[in-house]
């Protein structure tokens, strides 16, 4: 999938959208700070890998913990683009309530959702 992705000018699905949204919000702008993270990645699995869930272990939990509460500001700075518009927002808090559960069964029904109210099967 991301060498498809890759040869069309998509991003690495890999990452997520956390990931990315991660990368952004501590000073990644151009695609050479996943290169650099790929490299590092690629040496740890190669040469270090008895030693990666050490190496891992050595980061404190309070700065996992920040580096995720401003990965999660990064996601949620999306709701201030919705503005006004409802059927937006039931879309939203349809698909994020489910993807708690089951990340396909929410995309799915954020996708029915959002076709239901622009053929006005569903009125909100």
């Amino acid at each position: 999938m991301n060498f498809v992705s890759a040869a069309i000018g998509g991003i690495p699905m890999c990452h997520g959208a956390g990931g990315m949204a991660g990368h952004v919000r501590f000073g990644a702008r151009t695609g050479g700070a996943l290169v650099i993270l790929g490299v590092i990645v690629l040496f740890l699995g190669l040469f270090l890998s008895d030693s990666v869930a050490l190496l891992f272990g050595m980061i404190p939990h309070a700065i996992l913990g920040v580096i995720l509460f401003f990965t999660g500001l990064e996601l949620a700075a999306i709701v201030r683009d919705i503005g006004s518009k409802k059927e937006d927002v039931y879309v939203m808090l349809v698909t994020g309530g489910i993807a708690i559960v089951n990340m396909g069964v929410a995309f799915a029904a954020g996708v029915v959702l959002y076709c239901a109210l622009q053929q006005k099967w569903v009125r909100i």
